[in-house]
């Protein structure tokens, strides 16, 4: 890539230089959730939308308060911790920060 080429960050809403994004993208990145605020080991979150369980019955409705949640090596990705549901991932972009 140029040193010129830049590259909208819809997360942040900017335009970044591709060589920053690439370089963030390669060491893992930050994890964000649905409006892009940065997540760490130990956050509340909130569920933005109803979502099935894969194997379960169960449905985690809108509005469920999620707490300690863990980091995962995927950035997409994270662990919870949920009454109903024990090794439940969810998806970071259903999820903000509480």
């Amino acid at each position: 890539m140029a040193d010129d080429d830049y590259v909208y960050d819809e997360a942040t809403g900017e335009w970044r230089p591709a060589a920053d994004v690439a370089a963030e993208a390669a060491s893992g990145g930050i994890v964000r959730d649905s409006a892009g605020s940065p997540l760490a080991d130990g956050d509340q979150v909130v569920v933005i939308k109803d979502l099935k369980v894969k194997g379960s019955s169960t449905v985690i409705k809108q509005g469920t308060v999620i707490r300690s949640i863990r980091l995962t090596d995927d950035p997409a990705e994270v662990d919870c911790r949920h009454d109903s549901i024990k090794g439940l991932v969810l998806r970071a972009e259903f999820l903000r920060k509480r």
